[in-house]
């Protein structure tokens, strides 16, 4: 059997880099026959495959994940508010990055910061390391582009201002790409087909404009790909989400993922306090004191009490 990397998944269909080059696999029949609650196979992933005589190949098997970039399937609700079984699934976007890398712009469309808390809430919960892009920094320029994302260097999550346009800090988010798998994701308009073009020209990716009417991106990127780097490493452009629920976390770890609440959670008069209303909360005294930001605070808030459902382009 040959080992070889998923750079790209489309229709059930498997393209496999491998030391013999690229190869069209589909999973093998008893792998799919598995009762899973999360995809089988996806890019990021390494497998074995075999490949037959006509030149194709069978995934055989896929090594267990180091971790992955997720969420819950989409999926509708039933009529009293009941989620549709469907929507119990885990969508893995990507397996096994090294970097994620959350692209928002700075303006068209307008940065939803308590999507970005999402984003960042799942990377948590895998151990992945995260940094920001603020996208579009040529439209409101660099004093106003770190203001809007004043919040998030304190916590250990870098932003660096770019323009896909201009050219921008391009060249540092490429440094940090180098020998990685990376995923960029954010939601639709915010620029990440673009801003792959410039990190790598040869990529030619289709890049959509935001609509006037609604302000909201347009999807461009249809299926994951991972893409080679000419200076090493890969970078994954994922479809833009419009919506983006948590998988597998329940409302008590929520405050293990916000890095400014977690350590604060000891101190609190209750073991089990909700960081709500509770008397002696430590969380709650932090706020007031200026030393947690309100915005992440209600982002906490929002996410324990599922007010939104995961709505990226319009969350409460």
């Amino acid at each position: 059997m040959i080992e070889g990397l998923i750079v790209k998944a489309q229709s059930g269909f498997f393209t496999v880099r491998t030391g013999q080059g690229d190869i069209v696999c589909h999973l093998r029949g008893r792998l799919k026959q598995q009762r899973r609650l999360t995809d089988l196979a996806t890019i990021g992933d390494h497998v074995l495959i075999e490949i037959q005589p006509d030149g194709k190949g069978t995934i055989e098997h896929v090594a267990p994940r180091v971790r992955a970039l997720t969420r819950r399937a989409p999926g509708g609700f039933g009529r009293r508010g009941q989620r549709a079984a469907a929507a119990e699934r885990e969508q893995v976007i990507i397996a096994n990055p090294d970097l994620a890398v959350f692209v928002f712009a700075c303006a068209q469309p307008t940065p939803h910061l308590r999507a970005l808390d999402r984003y960042l809430v799942m990377a948590e919960a895998q151990s992945l390391p995260s940094v920001i892009v603020a996208n579009k920094v040529d439209l409101i320029g660099l004093e106003a582009a770190e203001d809007v994302f004043a919040a998030y260097p304190p916590l250990g999550y870098p932003v660096y201002p770019v323009s896909a346009r201009s050219g921008e800090g391009v060249e540092a988010l490429r440094a940090i790409l180098k020998d990685r798998i990376t995923v960029l994701a954010g939601p639709s308009g915010a620029g990440k087909s673009s801003l792959l073009n410039a990190i790598e020209p040869g990529l030619k990716l289709r890049a959509g404009a935001v609509s006037e009417q609604t302000a909201k991106g347009k999807h461009t990127t249809v299926h994951p790909e991972l893409h080679a780097l000419r200076g090493g490493g890969y970078v994954a452009d994922t479809p833009g989400m419009r919506a983006l629920e948590l998988f597998d976390i329940e409302p008590d770890e929520l405050d293990a993922y916000f890095v400014e609440i977690r350590p604060l959670v000891a101190e609190c008069t209750f073991s089990d306090c909700t960081h709500q209303n509770e008397p002696g909360c430590a969380v709650r005294a932090a706020v007031a004191a200026g030393a947690v930001s309100p915005s992440r605070y209600e982002s906490y808030l929002r996410l324990r009490r599922g007010d939104d459902r995961g709505s990226l382009n319009n969350p409460a």
